[in-house]
């Protein structure tokens, strides 16, 4: 058996301010929330719980004014040329990577995170922009689509605003969550409400800065910060909501929106598998097998929690993984030496915790990891591999949203598939496989919104050209490509009527006119199976 080893860590923590994050920097973020409340919270770093500063806090009353606020700036902005549109978010792209060190430092002192994840949040969020400005403009436009029957109609379909977009976001990824679906809804007319979890809205705060800074006109991007009474009452105010969280808070929101008959796109929880077949490069799917599953600390909607290996391959690959995750290096540093950072909220920590004292309790095997490590702060946890989870462990189905997988052999390629896809949840997967036609074929029928072969989940999540979201419990819509921009939009139909009515001229008896239509219905749909092959 696999005995528990100590993991790497890196020099004593310490998560003093850098020289870029004065007081004076945080204060001049904090003036940007549009609230007289005086309400105020204490922001801690979750690396040893130093305050960082003291975020103002919103009222319900503050959100409906940030909302009307919204409402008159986006009259403007919906007239707006949405070439001039990608102008601004353009500008913002260049802010974004040239103030990165100045980003990186406060999306790590708020969130915890290693200094690696940082940057992929920051990357992610300037492709995500770059990709909405320079394709948006034409998707936009007015487009012609067929009428009833040729010459006699002609139609074109307009993409409007729907108005103001509140969005809801989480504290795990707080610079690509604060970037991504406000750029789609600004690209396509919208203006922005957006509420960020109090532990990471100074980064929200600075996105806002860098946005203005590129010319964004005032009051279309909004902050108010705050917790459940806040969201629920942008949700109440707001035109169209866009939430990442949980799939308890996504029901909460589903039904608020759907009493006021709003949209909503909704990206949810997960419980993520990798499936590793018989024939994978063992070492790629080690390697592939670390990122999926402990960036982040773990505290990823798209993070792989269980992993299922063909048993002609099982052993060989858990004595490789278990090496490797042992010798993972975590800390606190703000430089590029550390592989994993903390949990961010002690909330987290309880749940993962819980977790992995309950699969101890039921008869799980702990291959590595499994404590927590308060020699390098209050709130990191040991990137932990479980064997032996059974379905009366909690761990087994429920969403751990930390540094823990379970390993599970298989022996049949469809006992393995049903086993995956009996989750409530359908988020991502993985599948691991030397024939990509073959993997292919095993990613479709896998229940998920995302399927990434020989990647765990940066491959579809960087594809910004293909849409990212959730089947079942994991979510409602869909963010990225034409989906991410459209549902921001709504869709209206212009027809017109040319040479005679379509109810057909007055002069002519409706006997004869049922005779030519008849005709002509049949004429057409042989023409149409000719041209589309039917």
């Amino acid at each position: 058996m696999i005995q528990t080893g100590r993991l790497s860590t890196t020099s004593p923590p310490s998560s003093g301010l850098s020289a870029r994050l004065t007081p004076h920097f945080f204060a001049r973020l904090a003036r940007r929330v549009p609230t007289h409340s005086g309400l105020l919270e204490a922001v801690r770093s979750p690396f040893d719980q130093r305050v960082l500063a003291e975020l103002p806090l919103c009222t319900p009353a503050d959100v409906m004014a940030a909302v009307e606020r919204a409402r008159e700036a986006q009259a403007t902005w919906a007239r707006v040329d949405p070439r001039q549109r990608a102008r601004i978010l353009l500008r913002f792209h260049d802010l974004l990577l040239s103030r990165q060190e100045e980003g990186l430092d406060l999306v790590q002192l708020e969130s915890g995170k290693a200094r690696r994840h940082a940057l992929e949040e920051l990357l992610d969020a300037a492709i995500n922009t770059q990709y909405y400005a320079i394709r948006a403009p034409g998707w936009l436009r007015p487009r012609r689509a067929g009428g009833t029957l040729a010459g006699l109609t002609v139609t074109w379909e307009y993409r409007h605003p729907v108005g103001v977009v509140g969005v809801i976001c989480p504290w795990n990824y707080p610079l690509t969550m604060a970037v991504t679906d406000p750029v789609a809804a600004l690209m396509a007319g919208n203006a922005v409400v957006l509420k960020p979890d109090p532990q990471t809205s100074f980064t929200a705060l600075w996105v806002l800065s860098l946005m203005e800074e590129a010319g964004l006109p005032p009051g279309l991007l909004q902050i108010v910060t705050g917790a459940g009474e806040v969201g629920s009452a942008l949700v109440g105010a707001a035109d169209f909501i866009a939430l990442t969280g949980s799939t308890r808070t996504g029901r909460i929101v589903a039904r608020q929106a759907g009493e006021r008959l709003i949209g909503t796109s909704l990206e949810l929880g997960g419980k993520n598998p990798m499936l590793v077949l018989e024939d994978a490069h063992l070492e790629a799917a080690v390697e592939g097998a670390i990122e999926g599953c402990f960036a982040n600390a773990g505290q990823l909607c798209v993070s792989i929690e269980r992993i299922y290996v063909h048993e002609s391959v099982y052993e060989a690959f858990k004595r490789r993984f278990v090496e490797k995750v042992s010798r993972l290096r975590l800390g606190s540093t703000l430089d590029h030496r550390t592989q994993i950072g903390s949990l961010t909220t002690p909330r987290q920590l309880e749940a993962v915790q819980a977790h992995v004292q309950d699969a101890i309790a039921k008869g799980a095997r702990v291959l590595t990891g499994g404590r927590p490590r308060p020699d390098l702060g209050p709130l990191f946890f040991e990137p932990t591999v479980l064997e032996g989870v059974t379905p009366e462990m909690r761990v087994y189905a429920e969403e751990t949203f930390g540094p823990v997988v379970s390993l599970y052999p298989y022996r049949d390629l469809e006992e393995a598939l049903a086993r995956i896809n009996q989750s409530e949840y359908g988020l991502n997967a993985s599948v691991w496989t030397r024939d990509l036609a073959k993997g292919r074929a095993v990613a479709s029928r896998i229940q998920a919104g995302t399927v990434n072969v020989n990647e765990a989940y940066a491959a579809a999540w960087i594809s910004m050209d293909a849409t990212m979201g959730g089947f079942k419990a994991s979510g409602l819509g869909r963010r990225h490509g034409k989906e991410g921009l459209y549902r921001f939009t709504e869709l209206q139909t212009v027809a017109l009527e040319r040479l005679i009515p379509i109810t057909g001229p007055t002069w002519l008896p409706r006997s004869w006119y049922g005779r030519i239509v008849t005709w002509a219905l049949h004429g057409l749909k042989w023409l149409m199976r000719w041209r589309y092959r039917v």
